[in-house]
């Protein structure tokens, strides 16, 4: 039995969509011959149809050379800006025959191609087309295998495109080998906006690496860099890329474990770094201690407006800390302090209380927060019966 990575991928076949010739219908079957005769049709003929009916049947002669089962979806895609096959089961058969048809379509904005199996030899087939593409911004390469391999071929590949601005690869089993080709991306890429690398198993020795990239980073506004294992040596490489960082808005470094380490450089950080505006922590094994040096860099920066530090165990007088904080800086930001699943205790419902009148536009949510709101559904709920 094949794996993803081994084996030619398979689509599932929608009713009507595939004949058991490999073609839809209404698609004129692929003639034999050389792409000196399509180039010659288009000279004479030059329409929109044509256009698409060689696409297709460049697709078409790329999946019989490769032995898959085309993705009719492709096929129907015309002009349409995002490609969606997701959950296809390409492989990286499928990504093979996939990339010689992206080449020649200029519509693709947004591919995605999450969960797909493509595994480093997918990824190496695409890396050509994703390089010459000048229409696709937006890729999507969340769970498919990618590992170190795949991660090399794709950032190359995206380093030579100015035109991608969006990157996902979420999943992707990305390590401390993967994360010198990160970081090279992140500091050659001055046109990408958005890169996601939640789920995959980057180390301290990743941050180490992926920190300094940060700081030189001059375009990036949005990372999500949750559920990998930024710890210690790590975590504190990358607060002091943050730190430097110009132009980052949101940092989502949840469940990282970084602790109070990682607590108190960020808070380090927050005290120079005057353009982020959401920083996520949530479950961060954080505790009272990390929560007052947090609070330190809380007390004189004037950008952040969301922060969430939900289910770290800081208890009540974490949380008072980083409402002091607050309250001691007069031109704080925040418009959201998240601290859901921590028990609070009186004294600081009461200092949230007060900080209200100061900040009427704050939000303060805690667990009590989320009872209140579960029991005025509950009563919404029995008034309407």
């Amino acid at each position: 039995m094949r794996t993803p990575c081994e084996g030619p991928g398979e689509e599932e076949q929608e009713e009507g969509a595939v004949a058991n010739t490999g073609r839809p219908e209404g698609v004129p079957e692929a003639q034999e011959g050389s792409d000196s005769d399509l180039d010659s049709d288009l000279e004479t003929e030059g329409t929109h149809g044509l256009q698409e009916w060689v696409k297709d049947t460049l697709y078409l002669r790329s999946c019989r050379a490769h032995g898959v089962v085309p993705a009719s979806c492709f096929l129907r895609q015309g002009s349409t800006p995002e490609l969606n096959l997701q959950h296809r089961g390409l492989g990286p058969q499928g990504a093979r025959a996939l990339a010689s048809a992206l080449t020649s379509n200029p519509y693709i904005k947004r591919l995605d191609l999450w969960d797909n199996g493509l595994c480093g030899p997918g990824a190496e087939a695409l890396a050509g087309a994703l390089s010459k593409s000048s229409s696709i911004c937006d890729v999507d390469l969340s769970e498919n295998q990618l590992g170190a391999v795949g991660a090399q071929a794709v950032c190359s590949a995206l380093v030579v495109n100015p035109a991608m601005q969006k990157v996902q690869l979420a999943g992707n089993d990305l390590e401390e080998q993967a994360a010198q080709y990160l970081a090279e991306l992140l500091v050659a890429h001055t046109g990408l906006k958005s890169l996601d690398l939640s789920y995959n198993q980057l180390n301290d020795q990743a941050g180490e690496m992926l920190g300094p990239a940060l700081a030189e980073n001059t375009g990036l506004t949005e990372l999500n860099i949750s559920w990998n294992h930024l710890r210690g040596p790590g975590a504190l490489a990358f607060a002091r890329g943050l730190e430097a960082n110009i132009f980052l808005r949101v940092l989502d470094i949840s469940y990282n474990g970084c602790g109070d380490t990682g607590a108190s450089a960020l808070g380090g950080a927050l005290k120079t770094n005057n353009m982020l505006e959401e920083l996520i922590m949530s479950n961060n094994r954080i505790s009272a201690a990390g929560a007052l040096s947090l609070g330190l860099g809380l007390r004189v920066n004037r950008t952040l407006r969301i922060l969430v530090v939900s289910r770290n165990p800081m208890r009540s007088e974490g949380c008072f800390g980083v409402l002091k904080s607050v309250q001691a800086n007069p031109f704080s930001a925040l418009e959201l302090l998240d601290f859901s699943d921590i028990q609070v205790n009186r004294e600081f419902k009461d200092l949230a209380s007060s900080l209200k009148v100061i900040l009427p536009g704050l939000c303060i949510k805690t667990v009590a927060c989320r009872v209140e709101y579960e029991k005025e559904l509950l009563s919404v709920s029995r008034s309407a019966k």
